[in-house]
């Protein structure tokens, strides 16, 4: 039966224990995630006085993301699971491998992380403005929609085949978190010309907030949680064996 294992959870797991360790997890995590990612570009901002994003820029920016992810998953995964990202955990609520209650935690947390990455940014480049994720010229709404939520799905889909599925239980230590940022640092390479390739609501609303700058920002909300939600649908109903347990990746005990 389709998501079967959604669970709601209890009130208490909010302020359960392992379920702060795991929201500091997720909140250096993104904040490091954040920090880079973002500050890689303000840091080609400065770099070229402000021009317009180059193919090599691109090539650069994907980079640092990919390598930037890579690291945040590799050390919060023995801890909270490694998501550093709303639609990674929507994803994974939607197959049944977080409660509803301690996935918003992990939002609050994520959200918080990214925004405080932005703030630092800001302070520390003497002021400079963070770049909110944004159309290209030419780029209709309906495609950026589109276009984050196919390469969403890619981005969680890849999270279920490396760290969720029990088929992949002993290889989790390096090739998740590098799967993970391999297809993020891909998909900026293509989805960056078009709309910036976020993939990640908290990745978008940290500069936003920080930019007071929320153009057609509800299209990095939308197109990456339909993303994670088909994802998560499609492991759990057509991929995950039927008789395999459900488990959290790498979570802590509650």
């Amino acid at each position: 039966m389709p998501f079967r294992n959604i669970a709601v959870g209890r009130y208490e797991e909010v302020t359960h224990p392992g379920t702060l360790k795991c929201a500091l997890a997720e909140f250096i995590s993104t904040l490091i995630f954040v920090f880079a990612g973002e500050g890689s570009v303000v840091a080609y901002a400065k770099l070229t006085s402000g021009a317009a994003l180059t193919p090599s820029g691109l090539v650069g920016v994907a980079i640092c993301h990919g390598l930037a992810l890579f690291v945040a998953v590799a050390i919060s995964a023995n801890i909270s699971g490694g998501h550093v990202n709303p639609a990674v955990t929507f994803g994974l609520f939607v197959g049944g491998n977080i409660t509803l209650f301690k996935g918003i935690v992990y939002w609050i947390a994520q959200l918080v992380g990214a925004a405080v990455a932005c703030l630092l940014l800001k302070a520390v480049t003497d002021g400079m403005t963070t770049s909110p994720h944004a159309l290209s010229s030419g780029e209709p709404v309906w495609g950026a929609l589109v276009l984050e939520i196919v390469i969403t799905f890619g981005l969680v889909y890849t999270v279920y085949a490396t760290a969720v599925d029990p088929r992949s239980k002993g290889n989790v230590g390096i090739l998740a978190p590098l799967a993970i940022g391999l297809i993020v640092a891909a998909n900026i390479l293509f989805a960056g010309a078009f709309d910036g390739g976020s993939m990640n609501p908290a990745r978008s609303f940290g500069p936003a907030l920080v930019a007071l700058d929320f153009t057609d920002h509800w299209v990095y909300w939308v197109g990456p949680l339909l993303g994670g939600l088909i994802a998560g649908a499609v492991y759990e109903v057509l991929i995950l064996p039927s008789d395999e347990p459900h488990h959290e990746p790498l979570a802590s005990e509650y």
